[in-house]
Parts: C-alpha cells; structure tokens; sequence
C-alpha cells in the first residue's frame, strides 16, 4: 500500500503540489490525470524521491521513503516515461537487464527474467534479446522500456505519459496490454497522463489534479458519474471516440483470400482492432477466423483506404 500524506512542492514560494493526500491499495492501476502544469508529474517524481518533497511524506507497505538512499529507494521503484529511455547501444536483453544487474543478480536468473518479461509482452527471446532498441517498431520500444521497469519485480511501477508518443491506435493496445500484464504480476501501478480516456480505461482509481491540488480521486465511474467540479465534467466531456467509423465495422466486411501471421481476429471484431493489431506487431495483415475457422485476412491498407474512404 503506498499512503501519500500531505505532500507538498513548492518552487519560488509557489505551490506546484499543494498538500495532496491518498492511499493507493497494492496491485492497482491509478491514473493520475490534469492538464500540463497540474503538478501530476511532480507528484510522481515525489515517490520516487527524483523531486524532494517541501512538505509531507510518502509511506510504502507503512515505510517511510524518507528513511531509504534515493538510489536505493529507486532501485525498488521502477520506472517508465514518454519514449521509453532506452540505452540505443545496448540489446533489448542488456536493457531489460540493467536494475537486477545492479542489484547484483547472477548472469543465469538475469536472463531467466528477460526471457521470462519478453514472453509476457509476446515478443520471443530468441527472436529479441539480441536486438538494438532501433531495429523496433515504437509499439515494441514500449514494451521493452516496461519490460525494462517491471525486471527486478518492483513493488510499484511509476509510469510518466507511458504511451505518450504512441499512434492513438497503437495505444489502446498498449494499455489492454499493460492491464493483462498488471493483472498477471499483480503489480501495484500509478500511471500519468493528460488523457482522461487513458485514465477511465487503465485507472481502477483515477486521480484529478488542477493547479497542484487534487480535486478529485475514484473510481472511473464514480468520476464519469459525478464529476466533483467543472473541471473535472470538462474533462470527461472531452472523452472523445477517435476513429468512431472504424470501431463500427466488423473485420467480416474487408476479408480476402490470402494468409496472415498472427492471432486470428473473430469476423465480428471491429476494423479498429484489426487496425491496432497490425500496428502494435508491426505486420501488414491478420487473419480472420469464422467460427474458429481462419476464412482469410485482413490487409492494413484496405482498413486504411476504408478509414480515409470515410473521413
């Protein structure tokens, strides 16, 4: 459980965190979610001790973070930001690696782990490990960059605007991903982001900052329900379905003849998802299955050309 008391950031006399207080339940998702200069990430960073807090402590499992070395504490912590942060000279595997290196595991249980995490995020070691960050798509980057922050199994995850950079397509994916993989490990997650979708989709709880204060922190019904400030019902309002004509057609519409790598996708499942498929594994068509029987596939630009076709 991490307990955030009255923590507080002031620069120059001003408050950019102004005394916020909540208890996040282990092996959770919460979304903390504001506008720029809301103090969200500030907040984050005051976990992780990367910004001193002025006033108030962060307590985790009842432990002061106060009373642990920064670089110990951080060791602890992982953490995952915009784009990733890979180290471009080192293979996925050396990047995966580089916290339980430092806190001294052997060669062996080092890559157990990797192959262990690369397997969870259905890219295969052989065909990985020895890979440079730039011979990835973005979608598999992420990956590996949370990869990378779940390695020495940390007993909570702070990730800045994770999917930030992503193709909004690619995102949804990345977030069921993140979702499956946070229910596998059972790891305990606070995530930043500006968009509010993001939040309600990945948060268990969703945490509303403005002007460094927190107004508002539920359950993503609680929050689309009753809003507890203009501000807040703004935000939610601007919930908006991009791609709304994809998410209404069925794959059945688009299938031709020809095969396809992959997991098949039902007939039934919207271009959207097919869409987001081919982006999030870098491929250029999926099968397509009726009745769990593959009837063909599905091209990436014959959804393209339907989606410009209509917008």
């Amino acid at each position: 459980m991490i307990e955030i008391d009255a923590i507080t950031k002031c620069y120059d006399g001003q408050p950019a965190v102004d005394a916020v207080s909540m208890t996040v339940e282990s092996g959770t998702i919460t979304a903390i979610v504001g506008t720029s200069g809301s103090g969200k990430t500030t907040l984050l960073r005051m976990i992780n001790r990367l910004v001193e807090p002025s006033s108030g402590e962060v307590r985790i499992n009842g432990q002061s973070t106060r009373e642990e070395k920064p670089h110990l504490l951080r060791r602890r912590i992982g953490y995952a930001i915009q784009g990733h942060g890979l180290f471009p000279h080192q293979t996925v595997a050396r990047n995966i690696g580089t916290v339980p290196r430092l806190l001294g595991w052997s060669k062996d249980k080092v890559r157990e782990r990797v192959d262990e995490l690369l397997r969870l995020f259905s890219m295969e070691p052989e065909e990985f490990r020895d890979r440079y960050p730039a011979e990835l798509s973005g979608g598999q980057q992420q990956r590996v960059g949370v990869a990378r922050a779940l390695a020495s199994r940390p007993d909570l995850l702070l990730m800045d605007e994770p999917f930030g950079a992503l193709d909004p397509i690619i995102r949804t994916r990345a977030q069921e991903d993140l979702r499956q993989i946070q229910q596998k490990l059972g790891s305990t997650i606070m995530l930043v982001t500006h968009d509010m979708e993001e939040a309600i989709r990945l948060g268990d709880r969703v945490a509303v900052m403005d002007g460094g204060k927190l107004v508002q922190y539920g359950t993503p019904a609680e929050i689309i329900a009753e809003p507890a400030s203009d501000f807040v019902a703004h935000m939610v309002g601007d919930v908006e379905r991009p791609l709304r004509l994809l998410s209404l057609l069925p794959l059945g519409d688009l299938v031709e003849e020809g095969e396809a790598e992959g997991e098949p996708l039902p007939a039934e499942a919207s271009l959207r998802e097919a869409l987001s498929a081919c982006l999030w594994n870098g491929k250029q068509a999926v099968p397509v299955e009726r009745d769990g029987k593959v009837v063909g596939r599905v091209t990436l630009d014959a959804i393209r050309a339907r989606a410009g076709h209509h917008g």
